[in-house]
This record gives structure tokens, sequence and C-alpha cells, in this order.
């Protein structure tokens, strides 16, 4: 009788510990951690429906609606965010996770709380430090969940939440704020995101590191420097690489578009379409929701099955949607307001037709980033490289888009009376040009920094 072959036999415990299953209780992670994202966009986003009681309750101007809504939410997101990836590279990211999506919707209800105008900006501030420990740590998680070749779809499941969050936190929190008031909306969505933080800390296990990568173990793909490298010089090893740094410049400008287009439409609807706040919550929410869920499910499984011809569609695809989306957002606020569809007493815009359409291809650049960004780093940095990218998001997007969107608007105010709001947003919407450009310029050095990492694991 043969005996067994010491090799062979050490080979299949190295690939079965390599390999973890996915399976149900995988599943079941991704889907609180999205749940977790999306309850984080809804405390994000409810104000934007807020905007136009809040504004009239503290006499606040549209700058300083944009300095609420966008620099003193994004300044200490984006500060916190690098510090938060770089502990979920070192520590256990579910609880990492649990833990600011209990802050974060208290200070949400805090929200809720504020009788003027600085105690208002001071909790939203609080609701960006609960958030900054959300995005980075999720991302970093999902990758050691999923193998490479099912990540880009896994993550586009996670990157609806902002789709789902801008839906539900628009649509109801309009209905919300109608009915109850503004304060009503804050507190019914931040009370239920103190329980969700308990179920994840008690059903979402903490994955093994780099499992799924060559070599199955967080070190495997690339020597990403020493492992206790201080912190600035990591980020700038990471900026170094051209195809990241082209990619955070690209997702920044794109944020821009992003951020201040989602605070401030529901508010030109309201002040240009005549739409009241639940309708104009409610239609948006819905136009928008619909459109960025398929887009982000859509472009996630196209990638997919383009990135085994051809590496390059990680970032060729994400390329192409900004592309399509920018002309289709300046038709929102181009088309007459005499053309509408009456649904009962309701009259919907056929601009919401192009807010759906955008929303669809708008969808596609963080979705692919993310994942492209996940794939081009070691799985001991992964945390730190998301929170990198998310803080040329935040910073360029949370912080300057709606503030920018805000001062534009209340120029052009003083030129174009109502419609100063329109031209802003198609200003805003119109830099998504220059995304095209850098996405674009990022995908060929994208490919050549996936074989450097191939040819190192060989």
């Amino acid at each position: 009788m043969a005996l067994p072959d010491p090799a062979r036999t050490m080979r299949c415990m190295t690939t079965a510990h390599t390999q973890p299953e996915v399976n149900w209780r995988t599943h079941l992670s991704l889907g609180l951690l999205a749940t977790v994202y999306i309850f984080s966009y809804i405390d994000r986003q409810v104000v934007s429906i807020l905007i136009e009681p809040i504004k009239r309750e503290f006499s606040a101007s549209d700058t300083e609606i944009g300095l609420l809504t966008g620099l003193a939410f994004g300044l200490l997101y984006a500060v916190l965010g690098i510090p938060v990836g770089r502990l979920a590279d070192r520590r256990n990211r579910r609880s990492i996770i649990a833990v600011c999506c209990g802050l974060w919707s208290l200070a949400t209800m805090a929200c809720g709380m504020a009788t003027m105008y600085w105690q208002l900006l001071l909790a939203r501030m609080s609701v960006a430090v609960g958030e900054a420990g959300s995005m980075a740590p999720s991302i970093s998680m999902i990758s050691d969940l999923y193998p490479p070749k099912r990540r880009s779809l896994a993550i586009s499941i996670f990157m609806m939440g902002p789709n789902l969050g801008v839906l539900v936190g628009l649509a109801l929190g309009g209905l919300i704020a109608q009915h109850y008031g503004w304060r009503a909306a804050f507190l019914a969505f931040g009370i239920p995101g103190v329980v969700l933080s308990l179920i994840v800390y008690l059903l979402v296990k903490e994955p093994p590191r780099g499992a799924f990568e060559p070599g199955g173990n967080q070190h495997a793909a690339v020597p990403p420097g020493p492992v206790n490298e201080p912190l600035l010089r990591q980020l700038a090893r990471l900026l170094s690489l051209k195809p990241l740094r082209l990619v955070a410049l690209g997702c920044g400008v794109a944020a821009i578009t992003g951020y201040g287009y989602g605070i401030w439409a529901p508010s030109f609807f309201m002040r240009v379409h005549g739409m009241g706040i639940a309708q104009a919550g409610l239609f948006f929410g819905l136009a928008s929701g619909i459109g960025s869920m398929a887009g982000a499910l859509f472009c996630g499984w196209l990638s997919d099955r383009l990135c085994q011809r051809s590496t390059r569609w990680q970032l060729g695809l994400p390329t192409l949607g900004a592309a399509v989306a920018l002309p289709l957002g300046i038709c929102i606020f181009l088309w007459p307001t005499a053309d509408y569809w009456a649904l009962g007493t309701a009259r919907v815009p056929h601009a919401m037709l192009f807010v759906m359409l955008f929303a669809f291809f708008a969808s596609w650049w963080p979705t692919l980033s993310y994942s492209a960004v996940s794939q081009m780093v070691s799985a001991r940095e992964r945390g730190v490289a998301a929170s990198l990218l998310n803080l040329f998001v935040t910073l360029l997007g949370v912080g300057l888009g709606p503030l920018v969107t805000g001062s534009l608007s209340d120029h052009f105010s003083s030129v174009y009376g109502g419609d100063g709001l329109r031209w802003a947003l198609v200003c805003v919407v119109s830099v998504m040009g220059i995304t095209v450009l850098l996405l674009g310029a990022a995908s060929g050095p994208y490919k050549l920094r996936l074989q450097q990492l191939q040819a190192a694991a060989a």
C-alpha cells in the first residue's frame, strides 16, 4: 500500500486553510455590514430633505446650510477615518463597526434635540465622529469574506448602502417631517441604529485576514513595508502608487458632484418645481434609490465577468459610467419645468426620469473604485487604503460639495433670482468631466500594478 505524500498532504492543508468556505454566515455578515452602511447614509442624508424647515427655524443662509451639511461633517469624518482605518488593520473590525454605529446613532438623536444652530452643528460633527469608523473596516472585512473573483459583486452589494439610505432617508424622512416635524425624523432614524450596533456585535464574525490571497495570509501578494511602519510613511508610500493616487483624485472630484447634488437636489425640486417636502422626498428618493441600486448591482456583476478578460475593466467601467452620467445630470436641471406627469394630485416632473438614469450610471464609480483599491494593496493594509480613498471623497465631496453648491446658489440668486440653485447645480455636476479623465488615466497603471502583485506572489 502506497504511503501518503507528506508534501501533498501539506498542500491540501494549506489550500483548505487559505480558501475558507463562503456560506450563509458569510452572506449574513455581508447583509449586516450593508445594513450598517445603509443607516450611516440615512443619518447622513436625511438632513438634505430637512434643509428648508431647518433654514426657516434658524434663519440660516444657503452657505450656512452648506457648512452644516458639508464641511462640519466632512472635516471630522476625513481626519478620523485614517487612524480608524489603521486601527482596523490591527484590531477586531467587527467591534469597531459596532461601537461606531452606536455612537453615530446617538449623535443623530442629538440632532433632533438641538434648539439652536450651533447645537445642531455640533451634533452633526458628532455624527461624523461615529461614521468615520464604518466604511474602511467594512471594506476590509468584505475583502476577506469573499475571493477576488466574487469581490466586486460583494462590494457592490455593500455599496448599495448609500442608495438605500437616500431612498429611505428622503422618502420616509420627508413624510415624518411633514407630519411630526424635522426633529422627529432625526429621532426616528437614530433609535434603530443603536439596536443594530448590538446585533452586529453579536452576530458578525471577524474573518481571517488575507485567507483568499496567494499564500493565505495578510503578508501575501506584496511586501507592504514594516509592520510598525509610521502612519505618515505608510500613507506616503500608498500615495506613491500611481493608480491609487489617480483613483483617489478622480473619486474626490466625483464626490463634489455627488454630495453637492445629493444634498441640494431635493431643495431644487421644492424651489423650482414647486413640490412639497413629502413629494420631493418621496419621488426624488425613489428615483435615486432605484436607479442607484440597479446600477450598483449591474456594474458589480458586469465587472466580475469583464475583469476575467482584462483587469482594465475594473476602472474602465466607472470611467464609462461617469462619462454617461455627466450629460444626464445636466438634463435634470435644464429640463423644462412645464413637463410633468400627473399622478392623482401629484405633479411628477419629467426631470425625475433623468434623476433615475443619472443615479444608475453615477453609482458605478464608487462601487468599482473601492473594489479596485482593495485589490491593489495587501490584505493587512486594506483598511488604511480604503480610508485614504475615503479621505479624498470626504474632504472634497462631503467637505466642499454642499458648501460650494450653497455658496454658488447664493451668488447666482443675486443674478438669476429663483434660478440661482439651478445654475449652481449645473456647475457642480459639470466637474464630473475631470473624473472621466482621471479614472481613464488610471486604468493602465492599475493593470500594471496587479501584474506586479501577481509576480510578487509567484
